[in-house]
């Protein structure tokens, strides 16, 4: 999403520091190789010595000039504020309309008050989506039943498909609407990118609003600081996987979340927030205590006079509609009006049938299983019909694709088609899919793909001196068969880090650095029996030092906060300091005696072998996943399941997408084929 220039600004000081690195190495390495040479008087050392310090001095110049914004904090703040409210509004706007079914006819959903015995919040008894519609007006809307609990902490609870994203979303547009200068603002956070381990609630919010709002990091830390953002937690559910179809009581990621949600102040009251889960996943986690101060409701059923009034406003044709809706009426305890007492079936029928077909169809069916079939049937050609399609997907490719994915949540290798729902996993995390492809055809792709990239080095043995070819070729060759072995292996996934953001990276950073300087040197005062001296290896092992220490900081595993096609790029960037770690580590100390072909020819292999079988394994995997895929996935698969989330077909948690709802996910598990008809 367009913002402050944020992502921009920060690849802008990338790019700078980057510059400045490279400035220092090439100063220093000027430096040692004209100590190398020898000849030079003891003034003309020292000024040497001085050139990269100068380029030092320079660059942290540089760098002084990433001081804050001046002026009246506070006051900024509140202008600020009004910013990211108009990207919010924008944003979830959006969302909102696409869970709607692409239109913006709502569905008055109702909710009452759930008793709790542990420090509840007051709040009213029961309230409604808005206050129009055939129930009592006396009902509050859901803006005015929020500001009326106090504390100001709202836990909404509901059944799958009940509509408590709805609901949030509809509270944090109308909240936007209608605040003043000094109210917050309202951010939804999909709670399973919150990496529990790493980051607190206030951490959090900074790190949504830099990744999904593009702010730079300073004004996002500034708008928590003065409490100007309210947290709108959507999925607590989301957060720990089923255990044997059930919720986990323990859920350890969750009951840390709810832990930190009592601890949420703002001076000394409580942090106001939002919340939704899941009614059973809550009631498992909170058997002993929930969230404290807050209000919970629960997301009622929708009657049989507000799903008539709903159908009837968004029909396009009142006509198509009216079998249905005299149906209805005279059968309040149906079949069709129970199956449509949920707003997702709800807007699912209304999306199906939206421009075209017979909705009175729906009453030949004669239970809610086979109303169930019907509807999902139809819903794929229908969400690609109306969600934007730039790239072509057909409903009959993105059947057969999605249908694919499914066999990859099979957890045992051998459930069939009519296994019951639940035994399933629901993750599909990109670089875990590719057994999807077979696996000893994927290792075998990649064991050949990983040697013939090594082997592209080869040339380099005809670029050296004559009596370095043999020893080069000869090396290029084994550390082509090594890398080809690596290549069976699975990998880590890698993430690459701002290594000076933290105090503790940037102590990492510093001991590294000393590691390295320490090692470097000693390799290079010993390689060729003191060549130098002391200033030239000293120089040389700075080097080498750096390399190791930007490696030791820069490379970690990957945040749960990190999207799913971001951690395949994070892993790919992760392959530039394990390379250029490896390849000055061999390659610097050949270079520096023997000349600079000589230190391409013996680190530029190693360091191809470390990026591509160490540091970026997993995406050269996922890699070979795709070319392996062709004929059953799209090559750019990650591009496609942002578009199936768009479309209301799939969703993001974490590092990982998920079907909209289960009972999607297993009706394309029984269904290889799109439907033929209609």
């Amino acid at each position: 999403m367009a913002g402050l220039g944020g992502h921009r600004r920060r690849r802008k000081w990338l790019l700078i520091g980057a510059l400045c690195a490279l400035a220092v190495g090439v100063s220093a390495a000027y430096a040692v190789r004209a100590i190398i040479h020898g000849g030079l008087q003891p003034t003309d050392t020292v000024t040497l010595l001085g050139f990269p310090l100068g380029v030092v001095g320079i660059v942290l110049a540089v760098m002084a000039l990433r001081k804050p914004v001046d002026g009246n904090d506070a006051e900024l703040a509140r202008g600020w504020a009004s910013t990211l409210a108009k990207q919010v509004e924008a944003g979830e706007s959006a969302v909102w309309r696409q869970l709607l079914g692409d239109d913006t006819r709502r569905i008055n959903l109702a909710y009452v008050l759930h008793s709790t015995t542990v420090r509840p919040a007051a709040a009213p008894a029961a309230g409604r989506l808005t206050a129009d519609g055939p129930s009592p007006a006396t009902l509050p809307d859901i803006v005015t039943y929020y500001r009326s609990t106090q504390p100001l902490r709202l836990v909404v609870t509901g059944a799958a498909g009940a509509g408590k994203t709805v609901l949030a979303l509809e509270l944090l547009l109308a909240l936007i609407d209608g605040r003043s200068d000094d109210e917050p603002v309202p951010v939804r956070i999909p709670l399973s990118r919150w990496d529990t381990e790493r980051q607190s609630l206030p951490e959090l919010l900074q790190h949504r609003l830099t990744e999904a709002y593009d702010w730079p990091s300073d004004l996002a830390a500034g708008l928590v600081r003065h409490h100007l953002i309210l947290p709108v937690l959507d999925g607590l559910d989301e957060m720990d996987p089923l255990v044997n179809g059930s919720p986990d009581p323990a859920a350890p990621r969750a009951t840390t979340v709810i832990r930190a949600l009592n601890a949420y102040q703002h001076g000394r009251d409580v942090g106001p927030l939002i919340l939704t889960c899941r009614t059973r996943h809550y009631d498992a986690l909170t058997s002993n205590t929930g969230v404290l101060d807050a209000a919970r409701i629960a997301v009622a059923p929708v009657d049989t006079a507000d799903t008539r009034l709903y159908l009837a406003n968004r029909a396009l044709d009142a006509a198509r509609w009216q079998p249905v809706l005299d149906h209805m009426a005279a059968n309040p305890a149906g079949p069709l009006t129970t199956v449509l007492s949920t707003p997702w079936r709800l807007c699912l029928t209304a999306t199906v049938y939206h421009h075209d077909g017979d909705p009175s169809e729906l009453l030949t069916l004669p239970d809610a299983d086979v109303l169930d079939r019907h509807l999902l049937a139809r819903y794929i050609p229908a969400a690609t019909r109306t969600t934007p399609n730039p790239r072509g997907y057909t409903p009959q490719d993105v059947h057969r694709w999605l249908h694919h994915l499914t066999t990859h949540l099979d957890p045992t290798g051998v459930l069939t088609a009519q296994a019951p729902r639940g035994v399933e996993t629901t993750d599909l995390v990109l670089h875990e899919l590719w057994p999807l492809a077979g696996r000893t055809l994927v290792r075998a792709t990649d064991v050949l793909l990983t040697t013939l990239a090594l082997l592209t080095t080869l040339p380099l043995a005809w670029a050296v001196p004559q009596w370095a070819a043999g020893m080069v070729a000869i090396l290029i060759s084994a550390i082509a068969a090594v890398s080809g072995s690596l290549a069976l292996t699975v990998g880590i996934p890698k993430s690459l880090v701002n290594p000076l953001r933290t105090a503790e990276r940037r102590s990492v950073l510093a001991r590294g650095l000393g590691f390295g300087l320490v090692v470097g040197s000693t390799v290079m005062l010993v390689v060729d029996g003191l060549p130098f001296g002391l200033t030239a290896g000293v120089a040389a092992g700075l080097a080498l030092g750096l390399a190791f220490g930007l490696m030791e900081t820069m490379v970690q595993e990957p945040s749960v906060s990190l999207g799913a096609r971001a951690v395949i790029r994070s892993n790919a960037l992760a392959a530039l300091p394990v390379g250029l770690w490896a390849g000055l580590m061999i390659g610097l100390p050949f270079g520096l005696t023997n000349g600079l072909m000589i230190g391409l020819g013996f680190g530029l292999p190693f360091g191809l072998m470390a990026a591509l079988a160490v540091g970026a394994r997993i995406t050269w995997r996922y890699t070979v996943f795709l070319l392996c895929s062709r004929r059953r996935l799209p090559f750019r698969l990650g591009l496609f399941l942002d578009w199936a989330v768009t479309a209301g077909l799939m969703r993001y948690s974490g590092p990982a997408y998920q079907y909209r709802h289960r009972e999607l996910q297993h009706w394309l598990r029984q269904h290889p084929q799109p439907p033929s008809g209609p």
